[in-house]
C-alpha cells in the first residue's frame, strides 16, 4: 500500500518504509493506528516530497527481519520507521530484529527517544528503541537506509519525533527527527527538509 505526495523526479523520489508490529492489529482484533499516526506526523513535517510503503505484520522475530530487509533491499526506501514491540514483554522483538539486520548501530536516537518520553512518563526507562544504518549486500547498489524504532503509541510518537517546546513553542528537548534528514544525507539518500514550526532539520552551517 502506498501513500504519494506530491511528484519528483522518481531518480532521487524519497521513500519511507513504516511497519507497526502488533499480534492484534495484524490479526485485526483491533484497528491499527501506528501507521496512520505516522503517515499524519510525516505529512505536517516533511516539505520534501515522498513515498510511504506500509506493513502491519505480527510480533514476530523472523516477520520482523524480513519486512526491514525487503523494504530496504528491495523497495529501496531511505528510512524505516517502525512502531511498536519495544518493550520487555516477551513478545517485544522489534529491537532484536532490527539489531541483527543492521550494519551499523545508531545509539544516539534511541537514548534521545528515551530522553524525550521521560519528560513524560518514567516509565519511559523500559523502552528499547534503537536504530541501526541499514546497507544493501549488494556493494553495487550503493543503497543504505536509517532504521529507526519508535514507540507504540501515537502520542508518543509525536512526542519522540517532535521533541518538547514550551507555551511559546520554543525548543526544550529535540526530537529525534531533527537528526533524521542529516543522517540521511551522509548514507547517501535524497534531501529531506522540513516545516520548522513542526520539526527543523539540523545541518551543519557550510563554511
Amino acid at each position: 500500500m502506498s501513500l504519494e505526495n506530491k511528484v519528483q523526479d522518481p531518480a532521487r523520489e524519497l521513500v519511507i518504509g513504516l511497519i507497526s508490529v502488533s499480534d492484534r492489529a495484524s490479526g485485526g482484533v483491533y484497528e491499527d493506528k501506528g501507521i496512520p499516526a505516522l503517515q499524519e506526523w510525516l505529512g505536517k513535517a516533511l516539505t520534501t516530497p515522498f513515498r510511504v510503503e506500509t506493513r502491519l505484520i505480527p510480533d514476530n522475530r523472523d516477520d520482523i527481519e524480513s519486512a526491514l530487509i525487503e523494504l530496504v533491499d528491495e523497495v529501496r526506501c531511505h528510512l524505516v520507521l517502525t512502531t511498536g514491540g519495544t518493550g520487555p514483554a516477551r513478545r517485544d522483538v522489534t529491537p532484536e530484529a532490527t539489531l541483527a539486520i543492521g550494519t551499523k548501530e545508531m545509539p544516539g536516537f534511541g537514548e534521545q527517544m528515551r530522553q524525550v518520553s521521560l519528560h513524560f512518563v518514567p516509565t519511559a526507562i523500559l523502552s528499547r528503541q534503537v536504530a541501526v544504518i541499514r546497507e544493501t549486500p549488494d556493494p553495487a547498489s550503493e543503497h543504505a537506509a536509517l532504521v529507526m524504532n519508535l514507540p507504540g503509541q501515537p502520542k508518543s510518537i509525536k512526542e519522540t519525533l517532535e521533541g518538547l517546546k514550551d507555551a511559546d513553542g520554543k525548543t526544550i528537548v529535540n526530537g529525534v527527527f531533527a537528526a533524521v534528514p542529516y543522517c540521511i544525507d551522509l548514507i547517501g539518500g535524497p534531501f529531506i527538509d522540513t516545516d520548522p514550526t513542526v520539526c527543523a532539520a539540523w545541518r551543519p552551517k557550510k563554511k
